[in-house]
């Protein structure tokens, strides 16, 4: 049995919660989340708390799903009262961005801009024309178009240019090195 799974989540005053036979959703100021869930997990609610359980005869699949489901939730009650953000900064000369409308265009040391249209529930902001924000209250697809941005042009090794998470370190390979 998980130990993370068996920690109970506190249910905030000013998000709804509800269960139905194999969905959970969860509705709050910024929004409403929803996901499917294995109806072999136990997912109870009484004065704020929800705690999940699973029985103990239970295989390996649905024990290993304990923990994921309560994070899961744990995610969407945060996401809907606060939501989520992943910060990206352009390192490189000439590189750049700016928003137009509400999609991105990059220039990114190719021969044409890069254009990227956010999806539905997704906000980009951009500060200056090398630091970009991405926000949402999904956190995976906050993280999924975040690392979508970053493979347009991955970190390169040996001069660190590219886009990277802000904060990242980008260990430098040394290069060639002379022979004496």
């Amino acid at each position: 049995m998980s130990r993370l799974g068996k920690k109970p989540i506190q249910l905030p005053d000013s998000v709804k919660f509800e269960i139905a036979p194999s969905q959970v959703t969860v509705a709050g100021p910024k929004g409403t989340l929803s996901i499917p869930y294995d109806p072999k997990v136990t997912i109870i609610l009484e004065d704020k708390l929800i705690v999940l359980s699973v029985p103990e005869s239970s295989n390996k699949t649905i024990k290993a799903k304990h923990g994921l489901f309560r994070v899961l939730i744990q995610n969407m009650i945060i996401g809907v009262t606060t939501g989520f953000t992943k910060d990206l900064e352009l390192v490189g000369v000439g590189y750049r961005t700016q928003l137009k409308g509400n999609s991105l265009e990059f220039m990114l040391g190719f021969s044409h801009p890069v254009v990227i249209d956010p999806p539905s529930g997704i906000e980009f902001k951009v500060d200056g024309n090398t630091k970009i924000s991405i926000s949402g209250i999904d956190k995976q697809l906050v993280g999924h178009v975040a690392a979508n941005i970053r493979s347009l042009r991955k970190p390169d090794p040996y001069k660190g240019k590219g886009v990277r998470y802000a904060g990242e370190y980008i260990r430098k390979k040394q290069g060639k090195t002379v022979k004496k």
